[in-house]
């Protein structure tokens, strides 16, 4: 597990706003706030965002479609060197694509 060899973790704003989202309850809501109060947040900036539009318009010219959040993640991923923990089968169409780097390999998780 990456924390068990002391990799540092990142998220955003926009996957704590979407687990969320998904959870019903506020006990839930407070855990997941809890837990994900420890991990600093990666925040995009106007270039990303332009970045991601972009990214989104050459995947879509590729046959590939991406949604607008998922462009952004990916965006960030990449100007940051960030390898992404996913169980989204659309992130691999955008590696085929970009050097998105995906974990575990091919973004399954076990």
């Amino acid at each position: 597990m990456a924390l068990d060899r002391g990799e540092r973790l990142f998220t955003t704003g926009l996957v704590l706003q979407e687990l969320l989202q998904g959870f019903s309850g506020p006990k839930a809501g407070i855990q997941i706030i809890e837990h994900f109060s420890s991990l600093p947040l990666v925040v995009p900036d106007r270039r990303d965002h332009i970045a991601a539009a972009e990214l989104r318009n050459a995947c879509r010219q590729a046959g590939v479609q991406i949604g607008t959040i998922d462009a952004l993640l990916a965006q960030l991923c990449l100007r940051y060197r960030l390898m992404l923990l996913t169980t989204d089968k659309d992130f691999g169409l955008i590696v085929r694509l970009t050097n998105l780097r995906l974990w575990p390999a091919g973004g399954a998780l076990n």
